[in-house]
Order: C-alpha cells, then structure tokens, then sequence
C-alpha cells in the first residue's frame, strides 16, 4: 500500500474514561498490559503495509507524544517511512481542531506533499484486528469514490449508539443516520444493523475536494453529503470480508481444490473502548484460556514501546489463573485471578486480585483484596485495604464507580483501610 496515506485521529479528551483521561488523551491509555490503545491502530497500519502515517493530537498529548517517540521509530527519510505526531496548530484560523473533518482539513497541506493515491482515515481509540489492504482490494474492486467500513450489531444495540448505514444489494451506501432510534438494517439480515467503524477511505482527489467546505466531521456532515450528491460511497462490511469462513484455494499433492477455512473469532473483533466499561469488557475479553481478542498470533504482531525490566517472578506461591502478567511484576504469596498486570506491579503476601486491570508500578500491599478494579499507574493499595468490596466506601475515597460496579482508582492514589491521600 505504497500509495496509501494514513490519518489516525488521536486528539480526543476522552471525557467518557475519566478519570483514565485525567492527565492523558484517549488513545494513550494503557490496554493489555504492555500496550496503549493506539497500539493497536498503529500495528495494524505496518501489518498492512502502510507506512506513511500523521498522527493528529490535541488534548493532553505528552504522554501520547512521547510513547510514538519511543516505541514506534520507524522514521526513515530515505524509504519515505514515518509516524509523525502532528498538533493542533491553528493553521486556517484560531479554532484548535473542531472535528475529524476539520482536523484533516487544517493538515491539507501536509496530506498534498506525498505522492499518493488514497487517503486512510482511522481513529486512535478502537481496539481490533484489520488487514486494510483487504479493504484497499474491495475499493478498488467496486472503483468507489469512498468506502466505509462497517461492522454488524444487533439492531437493538445501534439504537442510539453508532451511526448505522443504509446499503443497497450491491454494498453501496444509500443512507446514514447518526444514533437513529429505529436502525435501518442489512439486507437479508433484518436483526443486525451496519455500524460506521470510523474508519474512510478515499481516493485523494475525492478527500480534497470534499475538504473544501465547512464541514466539521466525516461522519456526521461530510459521508451523509455524498450520499445526498449521489456519489460511489461503498461499504466494506468488515464481519463480511474477515468472516468466520472462507473459500481458499488449497493445493494438496498437486491437485487444486476449493475449501472452506475456519478463521479466528477476533478476525471479526472490533471493540469502541470510550467509557470505561466497554474499556473493562474489551480487556476481559484478553484473559482466559480461550480469549475472544487473542494477541498471541505469530502472523500479526502487536508493537509497542517496552520498558527494559526483567522477567516477572513467582514466590513464595505467588500464582496467576487465567491472567496475562506483564515483565517486571513480582507476585509474591498471592493470588492474581483472571487480571491483568501491567509493567513492574508488586503484589505481596497473602493479598487477593480479581478480575481487575492494574496499571504500571502500582504496589498491592499484604492482605489487601481487589476486585472489579481498574486501578491507575504508581498507586499503593495498602495492607489490609479493599476495593471493589464495599461501594460506597470506594467513592469516599475519591474512585469512580460505573453503573455495573467497576471501581476506578486514579494515577497516584494511596488506598488505606481508611482514607486515601495522593502520593
């Protein structure tokens, strides 16, 4: 995909996450571990083949800044290969960038120096698995103007929630609704609606010309115009393409023959992690024997900046069920159950961890019990101390607590049996 330019949306204050947001922007929250939500974006880019990417930031970047500066030097001036942080800039005003339209349109000059063909639109925050080049194949094979891509949900989920579009026999977009109450669904399919991704392609000359207005958002203004002005706007159903079977060609003692392949369930997953639920749901679908969203394939590797710590350790009969540890942790006569351990975690004698996600150097202290928790980088959980285990005393305290009973405990709070203080 040499003549493919990438625009990843990165400038998001997440409001919806906090207090994850306090002090860094949506796509550079942790997941998995080791792993920043744009992560995932980004190795699906080089794993595609694309290797020209800006990456546009705004609100509460440093540590998003500073993670792509570490981990993802791909930067070649030679070959043409780079991953740039690009800032708000004000360049055609005083605005800071109003939308994802008008975010690409303040960089046009940046998208006008590459000698390319098409422009990608992705956004930073979205956990899955997409070979984009298969999405390259079918706008090409359809000589779309613009392609979406769209993943299926049932019709009662898209209500009020993503924007659903409207598509012919053909896959060609017809309508588009932001949010409707009463969905349109998929021909065929009268329980499942097509979902936007946020994720566009275009031909460049397309994006350009359509940059030209005062339309804030691809979404919202610019896809449902081209609708309306009878444009080759198709849409690549991502379920469809990526499905849970496929007709390859096998050839086995010299002889051709057509056979049906099973694929991995996460080759359909796509996950919008913007509240902390759908944050907690997506990273408990990592643990497990038989993961829903599996990061150990060999044949699409997941990058990242890694810290140099050295291999976890288990003493003391420290042990871990159905839980993925992170280097650098020590668990040390405790018990670590369907979780996940970010870098450099200490938990210590006789202290108990369910189903909960630990942020980096954070330190669970003796007899200390965790439970559905989310809990922020360089924290200390005190001996004896208990979160996840009596609501209201967690609020107290200065956590969030969602609707379902996910507690949240922010960067740098020290949990004690009774008040916490900031470190």
């Amino acid at each position: 995909m040499d003549h493919t330019l990438a625009i990843v949306m990165a400038g998001g204050a997440g409001e919806r996450l906090q207090p994850l947001t306090r002090d860094r922007t949506k796509a550079a929250v942790p997941f998995g571990g080791k792993f920043r939500i744009i992560d995932f974006t980004l190795s699906n880019c080089i794993n595609s083949g694309i290797r020209k990417i800006y990456i546009l930031t705004q609100y509460r970047s440093g540590s998003l800044n500073q993670h792509i500066q570490e981990g993802w030097g791909i930067s070649s001036s030679g070959l043409g290969d780079f991953i740039y942080c690009v800032p708000a800039q004000q360049k055609l005003g005083a605005e800071w960038y109003r939308g994802t339209a008008d975010a690409v349109r303040q960089n046009i000059d940046l998208i006008r120096r590459h000698d390319a063909e098409y422009l990608l639109i992705l956004s930073g925050d979205h956990i899955y698995k997409m070979d984009y080049s298969r999405m390259l194949a079918f706008h090409k094979m359809k000589g779309a103007e613009a392609t979406i891509s769209a993943i299926r949900v049932p019709r009662d989920e898209a209500a009020r929630r993503f924007g659903v579009i409207e598509i012919d026999d053909n896959y060609r977009m017809i309508g588009f609704e932001e949010k409707p109450r009463q969905p349109r669904t998929v021909p065929g399919s009268p329980d499942q609606a097509l979902a936007s991704m946020g994720i566009y392609l275009f031909n460049l000359d397309v994006a350009i010309k359509a940059l030209e207005g005062e339309e804030m958002d691809f979404g919202k203004d610019i896809i449902p115009r081209f609708t309306c002005e009878g444009c080759g706007v198709y849409v690549y159903d991502f379920q469809k393409e990526n499905g849970i079977e496929d007709v390859v060609t096998e050839v086995k003692d010299g002889v051709r023959k057509r056979v049906l392949v099973q694929r991995t369930r996460d080759s359909g997953y796509w996950r919008d992690v913007g509240t902390v639920e759908s944050y907690y749901d997506a990273s408990m679908d990592l643990v497990g024997i038989d993961p829903v969203f599996n990061l150990y394939g060999q044949k699409w590797p997941f990058r990242t900046f890694q810290r140099p710590l050295p291999p976890s350790k288990f003493v003391l009969g420290g042990h871990a069920p159905e839980s993925m540890v992170s280097d650098g942790c020590i668990i040390s006569g405790a018990t670590v159950w369907s979780s996940i351990l970010s870098p450099g975690v200490i938990v210590e004698r006789d202290a108990l961890v369910e189903r909960s996600i630990i942020f980096d150097d954070v330190i669970i202290e003796p007899g200390a019990h965790v439970r559905r928790a989310i809990i922020d980088k360089q924290s200390r959980i005190e001996a004896g101390a208990a979160i996840g285990h009596d609501l209201e005393a967690d609020r107290r305290r200065g956590c969030a607590i969602t609707d379902s009973g996910i507690v949240v405990v922010p960067k740098g709070s020290e949990i004690s049996r009774s008040e916490p203080r900031l470190l």
